[in-house]
């Protein structure tokens, strides 16, 4: 009795996971930064910026809303172009970067917004970890560069209470108010490589079948 294959392998396709469609990138460092803006002496807006920013994520191309996104700061390259200002940040009453050098965000939700997406994940900062909401704009389409990389890339934002995670340090003024507002503005500006796959193993030779003593006379 002859069985047909058809219906199992039909099975198959249909229970295939999701990241069959799904295509791994890294996060390019030479061409993604992060951003964040702060109020100071409540007149003002300090920026600085953190020149190290590594990670990955799997884009689901058949559906968006099954990508996972990992990124991670290196705090201890925090410039706002003032060193003293800098040193004052990687010191303990900021970011303490001898204790948390780094800065790390790990998806756990992704939805559509319109044109663009809602990244939802845990965000790890001092030491604390919170979940926030990464409003992620101009997400692009696969595109090409000069010498043949594979590229993506998108700006996402969000805002923060840096008191939830633990950066209480202020200074209070005369006038009133305090040195340092609460509220922090941060974007992530992200150019992604897709990683080459990998060149499938050679099959492996066949042996030469081995000489029969009728062979050898």
């Amino acid at each position: 009795m002859k069985l047909s294959m058809k219906p199992a392998i039909a099975a198959l396709v249909l229970a295939a996971p999701s990241f069959a469609f799904a295509s791994e990138f890294d996060i390019d460092s030479a061409h993604s930064g992060a951003q964040f803006s702060v109020k100071h002496l409540m007149v003002s807006n300090v920026r600085g910026a953190f020149s190290k920013v590594t990670g990955k994520a799997n884009i689901d191309e058949k559906d968006i809303t099954k990508s996972t996104v990992e990124a991670s700061i290196d705090a201890t390259t925090v410039n706002t172009n003032e060193p003293k200002r800098d040193e004052h940040l990687r010191g303990a009453d900021f970011f303490d970067t001898a204790k948390y050098p780094t800065i790390t965000f790990k998806s756990t939700k992704v939805e559509k917004a319109g044109e663009n997406l809602k990244v939802t994940g845990d965000l790890t900062l001092h030491g604390v970890t919170k979940p926030v909401v990464l409003n992620v704009e101009g997400f692009t389409t696969e595109s090409k560069d000069p010498w043949g990389n594979t590229k993506r890339g998108g700006t996402a934002t969000t805002k923060i209470n840096r008191k939830d995670f633990g950066l209480a340090w202020n200074a209070a003024l005369e006038t009133g108010g305090v040195a340092v507002g609460e509220e922090v503005s941060i974007t992530l500006d992200l150019e992604l490589n897709k990683k080459q796959a990998a060149p499938a193993a050679a099959a492996p030779a066949k042996a030469a079948p081995a000489k029969s003593a009728k062979d050898t006379k």
